[in-house]
């Protein structure tokens, strides 16, 4: 198979004989071991550019929060019953009219094709944060729960619909996320499971006419979902290709819009939704990361961007009145991080990648992930912690410093430690098998967990502990 040096061992780390097996199976979906043909790679390195459609940034917008492209969801009126109130103002948007005026930011209200109103996620769902009181479009979500299955509650809500068409939105709502639940538990507050979501929709669709199945069309992925930490929007700006692999080439619009897999059951409809997408891409490639709020010491940020040229930007690029940004992906064996994602973790198995590349989504695009990371660019660093791919070190200071970096810890969501540049945390001397007392075991975040590990990126061990101090003060510039 081209780049098999994704298909690696089963790594000792993991922590018993059924994580192992089922990590096996994992690396075995990765290297087609199920009578898939070989899925398509890409070499580390730099990332070439590919032609974007362009599109109208405020019809974008206006996409985004009020348009249906989820394409299901729980009736309004169910809704109603469970919450009648107005989401505080602080999680409202001021330029959203009609019911979606009342609905927190991440929610959006449309009417199906049935006529009836129902209530979904939005892609705000992932993608906007608080932070320090205020909501940051484009801000990864740090804070979100999904440490629980939420088959049971899809079917509770089914004694909350009124009549038969919208008995009809909930069944079929219901359907889906009774499908995906099991397969989208993390182990820890604050981590994304979109790749394992998105591959066991693939499992679930005819990747010809986008028909959802009742039973998998493939092998499902493991019920162990490696965890994600959602980048920035406004990285696209810079970046050639989507996700921490560098797997989405080709036209990103088309990636984008694959959240409407959940419930958008032809080809006829996501191609409405495709028509609309470039505009969202657009928005997104328009968003500005906040500016660090506090004061600098603007001295010794200067030391530090000297440092970091020299050290730094050869990987993540140049700031200033000209910026650079070499799009490289960095081999897993180099950079030292968790392999797990790498490896063909949820949509970057083999099979998955074949049915998206099959799919209407793959006529302008194409998965083709890479055995490593990309180095991401660093605009508003100090706004995305927790850092690496998968959220495993809460501060820059630590990422700077492996030594440093807490094997179980408890983060804060709300209290930020400016010094560190990330999030204030406790560090505990045991894990998730054994939490203390007084401590929720989806509070800790374990490092010793299969895809949750926080080894490599060591290049800022080898400064001295005055130069760290000064590339911190830079990299709050940015």
């Amino acid at each position: 198979m081209a780049g098999s040096t994704t298909c690696s061992a089963i790594p000792g780390s993991c922590y018993d004989r059924t994580v192992k097996l089922a990590y096996a199976c994992l690396t075995l979906l990765a290297c087609g071991g199920t009578g898939e043909p070989d899925s398509p790679t890409s070499p580390v390195g730099e990332i070439p550019e590919f032609e974007q459609r362009t599109g109208d940034a405020a019809n974008g917008w206006r996409a985004l929060i009020e348009e249906g492209y989820v394409g299901c969801g729980v009736p309004l009126t169910a809704y109603r019953r469970v919450s009648s109130d107005p989401a505080p103002p602080e999680l409202r948007l001021a330029d959203r009219t009609g019911v979606n005026a009342d609905l927190p930011y991440n929610l959006t209200a449309f009417r199906t094709p049935s006529g009836v109103d129902v209530v979904t996620p939005n892609c705000l769902q992932c993608h906007a944060q608080m932070l320090d009181g205020k909501l940051v479009i484009g801000l990864g979500s740090h804070s979100a729960d999904y440490t629980q299955d939420l088959g049971n509650l899809a079917e509770l809500a089914g004694s909350l619909v009124e009549t038969d068409a919208e008995r009809a939105e909930w069944s079929r709502w219901r359907d889906r996320i009774v499908a995906i639940s099991p397969y989208t538990v993390t182990r820890t507050i604050g981590v994304n499971p979109a790749d394992n979501l998105a591959a066991v929709l693939f499992a679930h669709r005819d990747p010809e006419t986008l028909a959802w199945s009742d039973t998998p069309l493939m092998p499902l992925p493991p019920e162990i979902v490696v965890p994600a930490d959602v980048p920035p929007w406004w990285h696209m700006q810079k970046k050639h290709a989507m996700f921490y692999v560098g797997a989405g080439r080709g036209d990103h619009a088309r990636i984008m819009m694959a959240a409407s897999t959940l419930c958008v059951d032809t080809v006829e409809e996501a191609a409405a939704i495709d028509a609309y997408f470039p505009d969202v891409r657009s928005f997104l490639l328009g968003l500005q990361p906040p500016v660090w709020p506090h004061s600098i010491d603007s001295s010794r940020a200067a030391t530090g961007r000297t440092i970091f040229d020299q050290r730094c930007a050869s990987c993540h690029g140049t700031y200033g009145d000209v910026d650079t940004y070499p799009n490289l992906i960095i081999a897993v064996d180099e950079i030292g991080t968790d392999t797990t994602m790498a490896s063909g973790a949820g949509q970057f198995g083999g099979p998955y990648i074949n049915w998206f590349n099959r799919s209407f989504f793959g006529e302008l695009s194409q998965l083709a992930p890479a055995p490593g990371y990309i180095a991401p660019p660093l605009d508003g660093i100090w706004a995305t912690a927790p850092y690496l791919h998968n959220g495993s070190v809460p501060t820059l200071r630590a990422l700077l410093d492996s030594s440093s970096r807490p094997r179980y810890f408890v983060r804060s969501f709300t209290d930020y430690d400016r010094d560190a540049v990330g999030w204030a945390y406790r560090t505990l001397d045991v894990g998730q098998d054994a939490p203390p007392s007084g401590t929720d075991q989806v509070e800790i975040y374990d490092t010793t967990l299969v895809g949750y590990g926080n080894a490599g990126h060591t290049y800022g061990d080898e400064l001295t502990p005055d130069e760290r101090e000064a590339v911190l003060e830079y990299l709050k510039t940015l």
